[in-house]
């Protein structure tokens, strides 16, 4: 069944496309929701007219979905969750809460569209891809802390601290 994509589908293609799906898809699906119309004379012909707004559609949507992927493989992402002292969450990070904590920073998305290397069940730094559609993907790091841990402070010796243990080695030898 040759049917014409009235919007993206990325299974299928950008809108405006000739797709040939099987008849149960096209019929109960792509039909019924509006996703698509019957490749008639009459529907080419308007499509062929058609054919430079939608490009400019695509090409607009395409620029937004590139500034997005530009501004997240810029980011990293940290999120402070529970966890136990052997590093395991409690629960785990979810893409509902990695979409909340980058709409918190600016960066608004779908939680759909976030793909991560597996599940974020421990601390620790994961790596998760955005789709953003238009064959545009971004990868960026999401950081796993827990809300116990408090930031590393460096012990600095002062001076005396550092020269004491050797001048009681040097008076203990010359006591003897």
């Amino acid at each position: 069944m040759e049917l014409i994509l009235k919007e993206t589908i990325d299974t299928l293609g950008s809108e405006g496309t000739i797709v040939d799906v099987k008849a149960g898809y096209g019929r109960n699906y792509l039909l019924p929701q509006g996703k698509a119309v019957v490749a008639t004379k009459n529907a080419l012909k308007e499509r062929e007219k058609n054919m430079a707004a939608i490009q400019a559609r695509i090409d607009t949507e395409r620029g937004t979905a590139e500034v997005l992927a530009k501004k997240l493989t810029k980011l990293e992402l940290t999120i402070k969750v529970r966890a136990g002292e052997d590093g395991r969450l409690y629960g785990s990070v979810t893409n509902t809460e990695i979409a909340a904590h980058l709409e918190e920073q600016g960066v608004k998305i779908d939680k759909r569209k976030i793909v991560v290397d597996g599940m974020i069940k421990a601390l620790g730094v994961y790596n998760a891809q955005y789709k953003a559609g238009y064959q545009v993907t971004a990868g960026f790091s999401i950081n796993i802390v827990s809300i116990d841990a408090k930031p590393e402070e460096k012990e600095e010796e002062t001076i005396e601290e550092a020269v004491a243990p050797e001048e009681t080695v040097v008076e203990e030898s010359a006591t003897e």
